[in-house]
This record gives structure tokens, C-alpha cells and sequence, in this order.
């Protein structure tokens, strides 16, 4: 067993989050903690560019690997994982 983080790059999050939030949510029951980022520019605006952290959960074997392949899939969501021992 190991501790699974996933990084997710949205390069157009306005554009692409609906697709990664409908594919979040059907994994929803593997993902034990979830936290998005955006950067700003000036005047407090938003950028399109935006950050998702993801903490999977310990015993979630072939799930976390179609999560991962899912979320690949999409077109502007760069994926990065990274595993620890438990």
C-alpha cells in the first residue's frame, strides 16, 4: 500500500472543469481530500490556469489508476502523480 497524490494543471479551467468536476465526482469515493488553486493577476482578476491537489485514499488499487487515465485523457490537464510508503 501506498499514499497517492495527484497534481492536475487546468490550463483553461472555465473551459475544461466541467469535465474534470463530472469525472472527480464519479471517483469521489477514493478521493479523501481535494484542494484547488487558481492563480491571479492584477486587480484581483483570475487567470484560466488553475491547480488541483488530490489525496487518494490507501486501498483504492485499480480505481486510482482509471481516475489517473481519465483525467489524462482530457485535452489542457496536465497530470502529475506522486507516491509514498505508508
Amino acid at each position: 500500500m501506498s499514499k497517492i497524490i495527484l497534481g492536475l494543471q487546468i490550463d483553461n479551467r472555465f473551459k475544461e472543469i466541467s469535465e474534470v468536476q463530472k469525472i472527480l465526482t464519479d471517483y469521489g469515493c477514493i478521493i479523501k481530500t481535494r484542494l484547488g488553486l487558481h492563480q491571479q493577476i492584477e486587480n484581483n482578476n483570475c487567470t484560466e490556469k488553475g491547480l488541483i491537489i488530490l489525496e487518494l485514499t490507501n486501498n483504492c488499487g485499480n480505481k486510482c489508476s482509471e481516475l489517473e487515465e481519465k483525467l489524462s485523457a482530457i485535452n489542457g490537464v496536465v497530470i502529475r502523480k506522486m507516491e509514498f510508503p505508508s
